[in-house]
C-alpha cells in the first residue's frame, strides 16, 4: 500500500479531534549518524531539510542534549534503559551485544500503563535468539534490523519482524536490489501510527531510522536524488545529502499523518541524531567534511572530534521536541542533558513508573516550563561516557577526556574553549582530580546479556552481503566480510559508507 492510499484510508476512518481521555502518544525519530550542524535548523547550508525547519520553531530545540555514546549501538542502549555507558549492559559496538533479560526499556515501562509499542529501524541491542531482542523488552512489534552489520545495506535479502525474516524481493545485499528497505520500514511505521491513532489507543512509536548511515544508497527515482544529482560533489556526498532530505520528507509524512488523524496536539514528537557526526567527505577545501557535521558553516566554530571518540564532536546531536499546547513554540534550550534522560522524561510524560537504578533525570520542567510541571528542572551533577578505551566526564563547563591506552587525562574549560584546544590538566590539577574521581565512581564492570544460539544472528550479519550461508564470507573481529577471491582481491565489497 502506498503512503498516499494509507493516509486516505486512515483519515476517512479517523475522528476529527483527539480523544484526551488517554495519556499522550510518543513518537521518537532517531536519525542514524546525522551530524550536529548538517540540518538547516542547526545552520546547515548544503542539505535541504524543510520539514525539520518547520518542526523546530513549533517546539523546543536543545543545543546541549548529547548522545549517550559516540557510536550507534551503545547510544541506543542508553536511550532505551536510562543508564549511562558506565552502567549500561551494551557498551561495545559489535552489533549484536544483548541487553540483559531483566532490564527495563522505555517500551516495557510503557506497557503496564496501556501503551501499544512499535519499533521500526535499527535495534542494535541484541541479535536474534538473545536476551536483548525487542520482543522481549516490551515491543509489540519491531520491524527492521536487529544487528547493525545487517543494517549497513539498504538492499538486504530480508528484514526481521519480531524475530522472523521478512523477505525483500529482488535484493542481493550490498547496493544491489529492487526493494529499498527504508521504504518498507517507513511504511510499516506509518501503518502502526495510523492504526493506533485511529483507535485512540496511546502508542509509543520508536523510529530509529537507518538513513543516512551505512552504504550511501538511495533509489535514483526518489525525488530527493534529483535535488543533488548535479551538485559538484563526489557521488557519495550527493547520495548522503539526498538520504537526509528523504528522511526529512518522511518526518513530514509522520507529522502530516498525526495532523490528519487529529492527534498531533496529543502527541509528543522528538527528533534527534544518534551519535556525533563522522565528518564525511573531508578534503583540503572542506577538512571537516562537505556537509560540516561538526563545524558551524557560518561562524566557523568547530567541535573537536567525531563519531567514535569522546570529544564534543563525537557526542553532539541535533534534538527537537514538539508537543502542541504543552511545549511553547520557538524555544531554544541551553539545558545540559543526554540520552539517559529520555526514559525518565517519558515516564513522567505518560504517567509510567521509571525503574530504579537509572542515571537519567526527567526533562519535563524544561520541556513544558517549571510552572506547568510544578517543580524546578533538576540538573545533572555530571555527565559520563565510556567507549572503546575512551572515557569522558563533564561537570558544568569543565570537561575531562581520557583517550585510549596510555594517553593521559586531558582537561578543558568549555566556557572559554568550546573547541577543546587548550589542555588545562597541568594548570588545574585539583579540578582534574575531582573529575577523575567522579569518573572512577561512575564506572562499573559491564554485564552483558546472553545468546541461546547464534546461528540466526550470524546469518543476519552475513545478509549484509546477500549471503545466507557461509560459503563466501568469513568471520572477523568486527563482524563478517567477503572472502577475497585472489591475493589481489579486496576483502570488502565496494562501499561508500562506514563499516560500523
Amino acid at each position: 500500500m502506498t503512503i498516499t492510499r494509507l493516509l486516505g484510508t486512515l483519515v476517512m476512518a479517523a475522528a476529527a479531534t483527539a480523544d484526551a481521555a488517554h495519556p499522550p502518544n510518543v513518537v521518537y525519530i532517531m536519525a542514524d549518524e546525522l551530524g550536529y550542524y548538517e540540518p538547516g535548523f542547526m545552520g546547515g547550508q548544503t542539505i535541504q531539510t524543510p520539514h525539520l525547519a518547520r518542526l523546530a520553531p513549533e517546539g523546543i530545540r536543545f543545543n546541549h542534549l548529547f548522545a549517550g555514546s559516540s557510536v550507534c549501538v551503545p547510544t541506543r542502549c542508553t536511550f532505551l534503559t536510562g543508564k549511562h555507558s558506565g552502567h549500561a549492559s551494551v557498551r561495545s559496538n559489535g552489533g549484536g551485544t544483548p541487553l540483559r533479560a531483566d532490564e527495563t526499556t522505555v517500551a516495557s515501562m510503557l506497557k503496564p500503563v496501556g501503551y501499544a509499542t512499535g519499533g521500526f529501524g535499527k535495534w542494535g541491542c541484541g541479535g536474534r535468539d538473545s536476551t536483548g531482542v525487542p520482543e522481549r523488552h516490551g515491543f509489540d512489534v519491531f520491524l527492521g534490523y536487529y544487528d547493525q552489520v545487517h543494517a549497513h545495506t539498504y538492499f538486504p535479502p530480508y528484514l526481521i519482524r519480531n524475530g522472523e525474516e521478512v523477505t525483500l524481493d529482488g535484493n542481493r545485499g550490498g547496493s544491489a536490489g529492487k526493494t529499498y528497505s527504508h521504504y518498507v520500514i517507513h511504511e510499516a511505521a506509518m501503518r502502526f501510527i495510523g492504526e493506533h491513532g485511529q483507535a485512540r489507543k496511546p502508542f509509543f512509536a520508536y523510529l530509529p531510522y537507518t538513513p543516512p548511515h551505512g552504504l550511501f544508497d538511495i533509489p535514483d527515482a526518489d525525488p530527493a536524488w534529483s535535488l543533488y544529482r548535479d551538485r559538484p560533489w563526489p557521488e557519495p556526498a550527493r547520495r548522503y545529502a539526498a538520504m537526509v532530505t528523504m528522511l526529512d520528507r518522511h518526518v513530514g509524512e509522520v507529522l502530516g499523518l498525526l495532523k490528519e488523524l487529529g492527534i498531533d496536539r496529543h502527541t509528543l514528537v522528538c527528533f534527534s541524531g544518534d551519535n556525533g557526526g563522522a565528518d564525511y567527505f573531508a578534503s583540503a577545501e572542506h577538512p571537516r567534511g562537505i556537509h560540516s557535521a561538526n563545524k558551524h558553516p557560518r561562524t566557523g566554530v568547530e567541535y573537536r572530534g567525531k563519531k567514535g571518540n569522546l570529544y564534543e564532536g563525537g557526542l553532539r546531536v541535533p534534538f527537537i521536541a514538539r508537543w502542541p499546547g504543552h511545549i511553547a513554540p520557538g524555544r531554544v534550550s541551553e539545558h545540559l542533558g543526554y540520552f539517559p534522560d529520555q526514559l525518565p522524561t517519558l515516564a513522567e510524560v505518560t504517567g509510567a513508573t521509571a525503574p530504579s537504578g537509572i542515571d537519567g533525570i526527567s526533562l519535563l520542567p524544561e520541556l513544558i516550563g517549571e510552572q506547568a510541571a510544578g517543580r524546578k528542572q533538576k540538573q545533572h551533577d555530571y555527565l559520563y561516557w565510556e567507549i572503546g578505551g575512551w572515557t569522558a566526564i563533564r561537570q558544568g563547563n569543565w570537561r575531562a577526556v581520557k583517550p585510549p591506552r596510555t594517553a593521559p587525562w586531558e582537561l578543558y574549560d568549555l566556557a572559554t574553549d568550546p573547541s577543546e584546544t587548550k589542555d588545562l590538566a597541568v594548570a588545574q590539577p585539583e579540578v582534574l582530580a575531582q573529575l577523575v574521581a567522579l569518573a572512577q565512581k561512575a564506572h562499573e564492570p559491564v554485564r552483558e546479556g546472553t545468546f541461546s544460539r547464534t546461528d540466526r544472528h550470524e546469518r543476519d550479519r552475513r545478509a549484509k552481503y546477500g549471503k545466507q550461508d557461509d560459503t563466501d564470507v568469513e568471520a572477523t573481529p568486527s563482524g563478517v566480510r567477503k572472502k577475497a577471491t585472489s591475493a589481489a582481491a579486496s576483502p570488502h565489497p565496494t562501499s561508500t559508507g562506514p563499516t560500523s
